[in-house]
């Protein structure tokens, strides 16, 4: 019975080409050959880089960003602006003389800010610039007025839950990094709601102000009251703390005229260069379309968008065809939690043994630095050789963490995963803000960002072998037997 079963194991592995067996003793190359492999890339990596940077190409992501964002302007998931956006692209893509381009209906959230203003009444008259939090409920027509209550922390406002209760809770919480305090964001509301508060108002997270709120999505929870909550900026956080912190009494008139509407139709927009030899294997490379109805969304995430974009555009140029497809997606509904990503992932899950690497550019395309990367040490290994192609524009580092938010799917499942690593040092100053314009955004910059997304793209979509993956024997159709991480 055992042989029988070996037997049977056997066949239903994959075949040593193209895709490999994913455990050291089926590789058809040893790891010098695929150095080897990768350095014959380097007249190509070359051309690449002298058309993105220096040649015809030169500025072009960049002028196809201003163009798109100064025709359509911001773009909510479930507005009207990113239903046109989506078919711009579609058009634009297909008169770039892509391939299949294509768009894949999914359901995305519908919400809307409406008319929303906050006033100080005591101790002085002043406005507070907000911005509503994305799923945020409405105040009543009048608004709430209440006292304000300052916290620091979550841990504060339990101590002090005694005092909360009607109140207006105001979180002064420090930036130490967006990771870290990003939950303020996400969870104020339901922390505040927990405790009998009327509404909150959360300090922008952010690095740096010019009086400036700063918007992003929020959590409610089932079984905790939903209160409305909106950002305000570091300034006026920082002024209510002191006067708090001097035994002042705030008072705060809120009016929002928030709404959710029932979910919508929208697209993750696709385009490709189908492979020559292995047209079923695919690189993904990727951005979202969606963005913040504030400002351009030219940083988060056009940038990312049209380097992605401009990699198809470069290799097609260059009269290149790598032997799997190159795939390009531009997410929909992004920042309301991956949502157009995740039906894409329900939708394409079955045939994930053929996804080679998923790559989303969305932290900016400020100078590159390098590539971050999720995934085995092998493939680490492989990425740092194509890496060194980048010697020319002097960005050849790895670094960790590269999944994102609509590639974490994938990467969860053991897909290799890669992101854009660039000088995100301002990045945070105009994240989902008034400030995420064109003006942020540099064509010198974004003409090296596409060189990188072009030559690790094209080089790994070309080589004989796919990378290896965490998920062995499950993409080999076989469950819970073993599962190997290369």
């Amino acid at each position: 019975m055992k042989f029988l079963f070996l037997i049977a194991f056997i066949h239903l592995l994959p075949q040593c080409t193209g895709k490999p067996l994913r455990w050291d003793d089926c590789h058809q190359h040893t790891f010098k050959e695929i150095k080897r492999e990768i350095a014959g890339y380097s007249d190509i990596a070359k051309a690449i880089i002298n058309l993105a940077v220096y040649g015809n190409a030169q500025n072009r992501s960049y002028e196809r960003l201003a163009r798109f964002v100064d025709t359509i302007g911001p773009r909510l998931s479930g507005s009207k602006n990113l239903e046109m956006a989506i078919k711009y692209m579609f058009s634009v893509l297909q008169d770039d003389g892509l391939e299949n381009v294509h768009l894949e209906p999914v359901k995305v959230p519908h919400w809307e800010r409406g008319e929303e203003s906050a006033m100080m009444l005591a101790p002085r008259n002043h406005s507070i610039v907000i911005l509503g939090l994305g799923s945020s409920v409405a105040t009543p027509p009048e608004g709430i007025t209440a006292e304000v209550l300052v916290v620091t922390s979550f841990d504060e406002l339990q101590k002090r839950a005694q005092d909360a209760k009607g109140k207006i809770v105001v979180y002064n919480q420090p930036f130490i990094s967006y990771k870290e305090t990003v939950k303020y964001r996400l969870l104020g509301a339901a922390e505040a709601g927990k405790v009998g508060a009327v509404a909150s108002l959360i300090r922008s997270i952010a690095s740096f102000s010019v009086n400036s709120p700063h918007t992003g999505w929020q959590q409610y929870q089932s079984d905790v009251p939903k209160i409305p909550t909106a950002c305000i900026s570091v300034e006026d956080a920082e002024m209510m703390a002191r006067m708090s912190s001097r035994g002042t009494k705030i008072v705060v008139t809120l009016k929002m005229g928030a709404k959710t509407y029932p979910d919508t139709g929208s697209f993750n927009t696709v385009a490709e260069i189908v492979g020559s030899k292995y047209p079923e294997q695919v690189v993904l490379v990727s951005g979202h379309l969606d963005s913040w109805d504030v400002g351009q969304g030219a940083m988060d995430d056009g940038g990312g968008a049209f380097i992605s974009w401009e990699a198809l555009s470069l290799i097609k140029d260059l009269g290149l065809r790598p032997k799997r497809t190159l795939r390009l997606v531009l997410w929909t509904a992004e920042e309301p939690g991956g949502v157009g990503a995740e039906q894409y992932y329900q939708l394409h899950k079955d045939n994930i043994s053929n996804f080679d690497i998923v790559m989303e550019s969305d932290s900016g395309t400020f100078m590159p630095m390098g590539l971050a990367f999720t995934g085995s040490d092998k493939v680490r290994a492989i990425l740092k050789e194509i890496m060194q192609l980048l010697q020319p524009i002097n960005v050849t580092n790895i670094y960790e963490n590269g999944s994102e938010t609509d590639t974490e799917y994938w990467v969860r499942d053991g897909v290799p995963g890669a992101s854009l690593r660039d000088d995100i040092s301002k990045y945070f100053w105009f994240h989902h803000s008034q400030g995420d314009t064109m003006t942020v955004q540099d064509p010198s910059q974004m003409n090296l960002c596409a060189a990188v997304w072009t030559v690790v793209s094209y080089v790994i979509a070309d080589m004989e072998e796919m990378l290896p993956s965490c998920t062995v024997m499950d993409r080999a159709g076989i469950h819970d037997i073993y599962v190997y991480c290369l």
